[in-house]
């Protein structure tokens, strides 16, 4: 048994079972990676994948078991190569941070400018992804933190700090009939067709909470990703918007109106994950900590690292 036969086993459930991505993806032949697999097996004596001649269509019961440890297992080498980098570069690497759109456009760049200020040798990697994206990527290890308001904490091999508190804010074109009202209730705006996030994104969720216990059916004509593209659609005037408060700048979105109220919605708490047993360079603990200043490294050590 070697690690390649190990990366083999990973690499061949992520690529769906397809042995020619597989072998691209590690640099190797098809018919190398077939080999590898049979050695394995042959070495075991159980069968791993399930098969239709030639073809593989899935894990066996032994090869599901096989596959948490080898995450395991691939995991913890690569944890032994970063506990060396921090003792002979500790500022020199690469830090992976996945996140969602709204995260990376609005509310990181001046923690990744201080970050850069404080690291400029560290190469920082930013991934932009879905909330069960970014979960996906932290617990295979494509990345070392991820900040999502959904998602995160649904995952028990996944540990949190809470980021930031944030509201949904209410956008219209100007002169839109609602700016002439004091306060906006959600009353008031099912009556227009309504801009607003894709369900799973954003705190989605939490407006679709809203409406249900006001008993009220919200007529949402479009829904997108990006905060950007939901503004650009009311600027059009297709309807209005709703959006994450920070994603509204009076500077630069001058031909949208943000609507004066109270808040229709429930608070949304945005998170910092970190995949439990995950060795953290300094630098990785140095940014959370600008995310959230309350947060102390030995804080953050003993949540991610509990056994040691």
């Amino acid at each position: 048994m070697n690690f390649q036969q190990l990366r083999i086993i990973r690499e061949t459930v992520r690529c769906d079972y397809n042995l020619t991505e597989v072998g691209n993806a590690l640099f190797t032949s098809q018919s190398g990676v077939s080999k590898h697999i049979k050695d394995l097996e042959d070495e075991l004596g159980v069968g791993l994948f399930v098969r239709k001649g030639k073809r593989l269509l899935g894990l066996t019961e032994p090869g599901k078991e096989l596959l948490v440890i080898v995450e395991r297992m691939l995991h913890d080498a690569n944890n032994i190569k970063t506990l060396a980098e921090q003792y002979t570069s500790q500022d020199k690497g690469e830090l992976t941070i996945a996140a969602t759109h709204t995260q990376s456009r609005y509310i990181l760049p001046p923690v990744v400018q201080a970050f850069k200020q404080l690291f400029p040798k560290v190469h920082l990697r930013l991934l932009q992804a879905a909330p069960p994206e970014i979960a996906a990527m932290l617990l295979d290890g494509r990345a070392d933190i991820g900040i999502a308001t959904e998602a995160l904490s649904s995952y028990s091999e996944l540990v949190t700090f809470s980021y930031y508190h944030w509201y949904h804010a209410i956008v219209v074109p100007p002169n839109h009939p609602l700016t002439q009202l004091e306060q906006v209730t959600l009353a008031d705006i099912v009556h227009y067709p309504i801009i607003t996030y894709i369900s799973g994104h954003t705190g989605r969720t939490m407006i679709d909470e809203a409406f249900a216990k006001a008993e009220l059916q919200p007529d949402i004509v479009m829904t997108a990703l990006d905060s950007d593209v939901i503004k650009t659609y009311v600027e059009f005037g297709m309807g209005i918007g709703i959006i994450a408060d920070m994603a509204f700048n009076p500077n630069k979105d001058t031909q949208l109106t943000l609507l004066g109220c109270e808040p229709l919605f429930h608070q949304n708490t945005t998170l910092l994950a970190v995949r439990q047993g995950h060795f953290l360079r300094g630098f990785g603990y140095q940014f959370l900590a600008l995310c959230n200043p309350t947060l102390t490294q030995a804080t953050m050590h003993d949540a991610i690292q509990p056994s040691s």
